[in-house]
């Protein structure tokens, strides 16, 4: 409210008052002046409280004859929850002509983006709504209990990073377990360890030292001259045929739906080769798996936002719009847009899931089925990502899919086509300006769980 609306109210001389601070909190008080008092308190002169969170705006006023009337309805006020201050503020606002939201930010998804965003919004006395399609939050982190074990609903998930502010970040949300993530690759009911290593090429070749698996390696890179034009010509040239066919092959044709001769060569841009005996996957400093699985995670990055799941924000768009200062949108950037340019692309994942009635089905967490001829792309048994030991087990069995409207999109096609259509896309989102877009979808981009924290971080960093 101005200065001079607060003036004129200035009759009955006794005054019970909200304040909302730069910070997003609210502070109530009492006074004989609305106009210098709420001076006052801008220019640092009125509660310690204010002092800090300036500027500081006035929201809500009652008038009262006495002094003690005044002082009566602020100590009754400061007896109210946030929500119900915030709803009295909302009323004298429509009174008044002016517009205070109901929350301070929508958040569309409920991923780690999004929790993120609530996280950092709340210490900063930010209130949040969540709208998540899905009937649960978590976005592809969720874990769900089967059998006293938590399986990765939307697939495995190793957290792993070299960023420590991440990882000091994450290890505060939950305790993290020792997990190193070691795949095997079955082709044919031959074992191979992953990723390529000494232990891979000894397993091939018979081979023990790192200067014969180099010169096989070398010898049959020769089978590509020139510069590679698809997909196999490129993973020739980075780590030979053998290689190639036995745990490239099979396994990229799957999951990309389409022979690897018809595919281009920039989708495998490298192929990591060890020279050492190292099964560990990763090469971050950091990785684990947090005990008692993601929820842990996801259920404090949310705590005390109000939450409504199996809802669809867009076709809702213009109610949520209505309760939000801001948005915090996570969903596809096409679909927000009611892709009016067209439908960017993804792959998609399908997910079959069994319970059996044995303790250890395949002795480790995944393994990469890379031959052509099995279906699924691999075998999860969510037991090991934890070191379980319950009677029972359960494995999942995940197969690529051609994503279709109404089917989850999990990962972009990174081509030249997309990427312009995605250009288009994000020429408008940046026109949007109470609406943030980020994660994944929205940012038409696969990210590592530790790449879309640090991202959100780095937003809400300038946010607040």
């Amino acid at each position: 409210m101005k200065a001079d609306e607060a003036q004129e109210t200035e009759k009955k001389q006794n005054f019970t008052y909200i304040l909302r601070c730069a910070d997003g909190t609210l502070y109530c008080g009492w006074t004989n002046s609305l106009k210098d008092r709420l001076l006052a308190h801008n220019q640092g002169k009125g509660a310690r409280y204010t002092r800090s969170r300036r500027p500081v705006e006035l929201v809500y006023y009652e008038t009262f004859a006495t002094k003690q009337e005044a002082m009566q309805r602020e100590w009754a006020i400061k007896q109210l929850t946030r929500q119900e201050k915030l709803a009295l503020c909302r009323i004298f606002g429509q009174k008044k002509g002016t517009d205070m939201k109901k929350y301070d930010y929508v958040l569309v998804g409920s991923g780690l983006y999004a929790g993120v965003w609530a996280y950092e919004a709340r210490k900063h006395g930010k209130t949040c709504l969540v709208v998540e399609k899905r009937d649960h939050i978590g976005g592809n982190v969720y874990c769900e209990d089967m059998e006293g074990i938590h399986v990765h609903r939307y697939g495995a998930h190793i957290f792993h990073t070299s960023d420590r502010t991440v990882w000091d970040y994450v290890t505060r949300l939950a305790e993290f377990n020792r997990y190193t993530n070691s795949p095997v690759a079955n082709y044919k009911g031959e074992m191979y360890n992953m990723p390529f290593n000494m232990n891979t090429f000894s397993k091939m070749w018979g081979i023990s030292t790192p200067a014969q698996a180099r010169a096989i390696i070398e010898e049959q890179k020769k089978a590509v001259t020139g510069e590679p034009s698809n997909l196999e010509e490129q993973a020739i040239s980075l780590v030979g045929t053998d290689i190639y066919q036995k745990l490239v092959k099979g396994y990229t044709e799957k999951q990309w739906g389409r022979d690897c001769k018809e595919l281009p060569a920039f989708i495998i841009k490298r192929l990591p080769v060890r020279f050492t005996y190292d099964n560990n996957y990763f090469n971050d400093l950091y990785q684990g798996i947090p005990i008692g699985g993601y929820n842990v995670i996801i259920d404090k990055l949310f705590e005390g936002c109000d939450i409504e799941t199996g809802v669809d924000y867009l076709e809702n768009k213009e109610h949520y719009d209505s309760l939000g200062e801001k948005i915090v949108y996570t969903g596809t950037i096409d679909a927000y847009f009611r892709c009016q340019f067209g439908r960017l692309e993804y792959r998609s994942l399908r997910f079959e899931t069994e319970i059996l009635d044995e303790e250890n089905h395949q002795g480790v967490a995944v393994v990469n089925y890379t031959d052509r001829e099995t279906p699924y792309t691999r075998v999860i048994e969510h037991k090991h990502f934890e070191f379980g030991t319950q009677p029972r087990t359960v494995i999942t069995r995940e197969y690529p899919a051609d994503w279709q409207e109404g089917m989850e999109a999990y990962y972009p096609v990174n081509d030249k086509k997309n990427q312009a259509l995605y250009q288009k896309y994000a020429q408008l989102a940046a026109r949007e300006t109470h609406v943030i877009f980020g994660g994944r979808l929205a940012e038409y981009k696969y990210y590592d769980m530790d790449k879309v924290i640090a991202s959100a971080l780095a937003r809400t960093a300038e946010e607040f």
